[in-house]
């Protein structure tokens, strides 16, 4: 993207629209591009909520930990390759036929999810939507940047980002829309398909970009375009001056791989910072929040999916408000301090979620014997059973938290939630009995969380979490990585960081639900403080200021300092140091 990094400030945003309003074409097309986030975001959130409902639906799924984590995390597994394949298609096919392709891939996934009669069908269709989301998670902000004028061009692919919170908070709010309708979830993984049929039909009648149509050699169509995107001849002049002395760096410079980025100096430390941001990004946990969080809040202890759902919009909420305040402060306080207190705030949330999820598992209800016994024996939880026979000692340790862990049992609560409960069959005609005879409409009837008293606090923890990790962690490393690297290698450079994260991605999606059933939330969330602190440590270490330096420069910082546990130390021998990756220091 020509222009290297560009501020979000308020006066950009004020040109943004003020130019909008007079050339609405420019609106048009960072609009039309900008829905492909919106999918993205839409189709990385929805599955959250749905999950709840697929489980009520397919037992072989409610049993499974890693069957849900399949059919979370294979969305992931797509956009990697999707993402890969899609910077070949950019530069082969053109950044509007990318996004078509997108689209269909979209519309597909959607389609093929709704209609699914088995876990193998949603894994396929999470698997398509997978594939558009890695294609639209790069093709919509090069897009909307290279076809927008360059004044405003950070300001609108800044909005992109926003979008794609947006598009999660939209998931949740489609969500419990559909909380009560016939085929809940199929509905909520359908829906996806109705904005990539808008955008498909929105792309039909829009321009390629008018950088890609430079580099094919069709420059008259390219300067027709420029003149609707500009009102000024001479900034159509300019453009068309820039895009000709950038396609000639390009031709000069043909070694721009990944293996020539690592023989230069400079590229190698901002690889270092840019890709360890990426993966970091994933390990402090915020997409086990983003494609758990209603799993996270029954297990905080509320039993009800619409009330899993209608809490978990507050975090998603919070997400999407979070990249607003980036966007405000990010060129106020600078990158690295952002992350510094974006990540002490996630470290202290995250003790506190352990500490709560602690405090819950060890006070769980107790299983009472007269409780249970109102109940057919028939409904009995077949372990609890067997210990009243076996002795009284161990009867007398079981508790709401022990009897999930129990094959296929749940737990039925009466009016008083936290007072002695039963233990039955994890079944539809247990359900039943549990209002009937666990106290009435009082009663609640949990299979993946217990009650407890610090459900809220939970809550609690949780939206502090997002609002910390959403204006620094959420946007900073991206907004790193498209300014950290020399433009000859941002290309290379930001793919080889995209899929780090990706990649990471998929890691936590695929073993949070196995990690929470082995070793339980406490420990599962310490294991993310634990990152968290190491991220902390990664930051002060590794990651450099770039704010309000031009690309030229920050390749120059590089080049003259070293890593060290002093920080970005200047040593003496820099200036012998080379932009072709000479002698060298560090790493």
């Amino acid at each position: 993207m020509e222009g290297g990094a560009h501020g979000f400030d308020g006066s950009a945003f004020r040109e943004c629209f003020s130019l909008s309003w007079r050339n609405p074409y420019v609106l048009r097309l960072a609009f039309s591009a900008g829905i492909g986030g919106l999918l993205f975001g839409y189709d990385t959130g929805v599955i959250s909520g749905a999950l709840l409902y697929i489980r009520d639906d397919f037992r072989s799924v409610d049993k499974n930990t890693w069957l849900q984590e399949m059919i979370v995390s294979m969305a992931v597994a797509g956009a990697i390759v999707g993402a890969a394949a899609g910077g070949w298609a950019n530069d082969r096919f053109g950044r509007r036929a990318s996004l078509l392709a997108a689209d269909v891939l979209f519309f597909a996934g959607a389609a093929v999810m709704a209609s699914a009669t088995g876990p193998a069908q949603l894994v396929a269709g999470r698997v398509l939507v997978g594939l558009g989301v890695g294609v639209a998670s790069m093709t919509a902000p090069l897009y909307i940047s290279e076809a927008s004028p360059a004044r405003i061009r950070g300001a609108l692919v800044s909005t992109n980002g926003f979008l794609i919170t947006g598009g999660q908070f939209l998931s949740y709010l489609i969500n419990l829309a559909f909380t009560r309708a016939p085929g809940t979830w199929r509905w909520m993984l359908g829906v996806a398909g109705v904005p990539a049929v808008v955008q498909f039909a929105l792309m039909l009648f829009l321009p390629e970009s008018p950088r890609w149509l430079y580099r094919k050699g069709r420059e008259g169509e390219a300067e027709a375009i420029l003149r609707r995107i500009y009102t000024a001849e001479e900034e159509v002049a300019r453009e068309m001056a820039e895009l000709k002395e950038s396609i000639s760096s390009e031709s000069e410079t043909k070694a721009t791989g990944l293996a020539a980025a690592m023989g230069n100096a400079a590229v190698r430390r901002a690889l270092v910072a840019g890709v360890g941001l990426q993966v970091f990004q994933q390990l402090v946990g915020i997409n086990t929040v983003m494609y758990y969080s209603p799993t996270i809040v029954q297990l905080a202890g509320f039993a009800s999916n619409q009330t899993a759902l209608a809490l978990s919009l507050v975090t998603s909420g919070l997400n999407a408000l979070g990249s607003v305040v980036s966007i405000f402060f990010i060129d106020r306080t600078g990158r690295r301090k952002l992350l510094v207190i974006s990540l002490a705030g996630v470290v202290a949330t995250l003790a506190l979620l352990s500490a709560v999820f602690h405090q819950a598992t060890s006070h769980s209800p107790l299983v009472g014997a007269a409780q249970t016994a109102r109940f057919d024996a028939s409904l009995t939880c077949p372990a609890y059973r067997s210990s009243l026979s076996s002795s009284s000692s161990s009867q007398a340790i079981w508790d709401c938290t022990r009897c999930l862990k129990a094959a296929d049992c749940g737990f039925c609560a009466g009016q008083q939630k936290l007072f002695p409960g039963a233990c039955l069959v994890a079944n539809s005609t247990s359900k039943d009995a549990c209002a009937i005879h666990g106290g009435g409409g009082s009663s609640s009837w949990y299979t993946r969380g217990c009650p407890s008293r610090y459900g809220w606090l939970a809550m609690a923890g949780l939206a502090l979490y997002i609002a910390f990790f959403s204006p620094g962690m959420g946007t900073v490393p991206w907004i790193v990585n498209s300014e950290i690297y020399p433009l000859r290698y941002r290309g290379v450079c930001g793919g080889a960081a995209a899929t780090a994260n990706w990649a990471a991605n998929l890691a936590v999606a695929q073993s949070f639900l196995s990690l929470t059933e082995a070793v339980g939330p406490a420990w599962t969330f310490l294991v993310f403080g634990a990152m968290s602190v190491l991220a902390l440590g990664f930051v002060l270490l590794c990651v450099p200021e770039t704010k309000g330096l031009p690309i030229e420069e920050v390749e120059k910082m590089l080049l003259k300092r070293r890593f060290s546990l002093r920080f970005w130390k200047a040593p003496a021998a820099a200036a012998q140091e080379r932009p072709d990756g000479g002698k060298e220091e560090g790493v």
